[in-house]
C-alpha cells in the first residue's frame, strides 16, 4: 500500500458497515423477486462485498457502492423497482447521513455526491412516508 493512500474516509461512521449489507441484500433480493426477503447466502455475499470494500478499496470505489446503494433506494421510493420501504428507508438514511458527513474531509467526495444527497433527500421523505402509512401492505 502506498504511503499516499487517503483512508481519512474510512473513519467517518460505522454504520454503513454494519447495516448496509442485510439492507442492501433485502433491496437485491425483492429485484430477484424473492419473496421471503434476504437470504442468509445474498447478506452474507454483500457482507464480503463491503469489507473487501473497506479493506482493500479506495474513496472511489465506495463512494461508487455507495452511488448503486443510491440507485437501489431512490429505485423502491419511485416505484420503479420491487423492494421493501422499510429496507430502502434504512439503507438511505444510512448513506444519506454518510454523504453528509462527507463535507468535513479533504477532497472532492461532498461536492460529487450532491446529486445523489438530493435524490436520497427526496426519497427518504417518500419513503418514511410510505412505511408510517403502511401503504403497499
Amino acid at each position: 500500500m502506498s504511503g499516499h493512500r487517503r483512508l481519512d474516509w474510512l473513519g467517518l461512521t460505522p454504520e454503513p458497515e454494519r447495516e448496509l449489507p442485510t439492507a442492501v441484500a433485502a433491496l437485491r433480493a425483492s429485484s430477484r423477486e424473492a419473496s421471503a426477503g434476504p437470504s442468509q447466502d445474498l447478506a452474507a455475499t454483500e457482507q464480503r462485498r463491503v469489507e473487501r470494500l473497506i479493506l482493500r478499496g479506495s474513496r472511489h470505489s465506495w463512494l461508487r457502492y455507495l452511488a448503486e446503494v443510491t440507485d437501489l433506494v431512490t429505485g423502491v421510493a419511485a416505484g420503479s423497482r420491487p423492494g421493501d420501504p422499510a429496507a430502502a428507508l434504512l439503507a438511505g438514511e444510512v448513506v444519506l447521513d454518510h454523504h453528509h458527513m462527507l463535507i468535513g474531509l479533504p477532497g472532492p467526495g461532498y461536492g460529487r455526491t450532491a446529486q445523489d444527497r438530493a435524490a436520497l433527500e427526496s426519497a427518504v421523505r417518500s419513503l418514511r412516508t410510505h412505511t408510517r402509512t403502511g401503504a403497499g401492505r
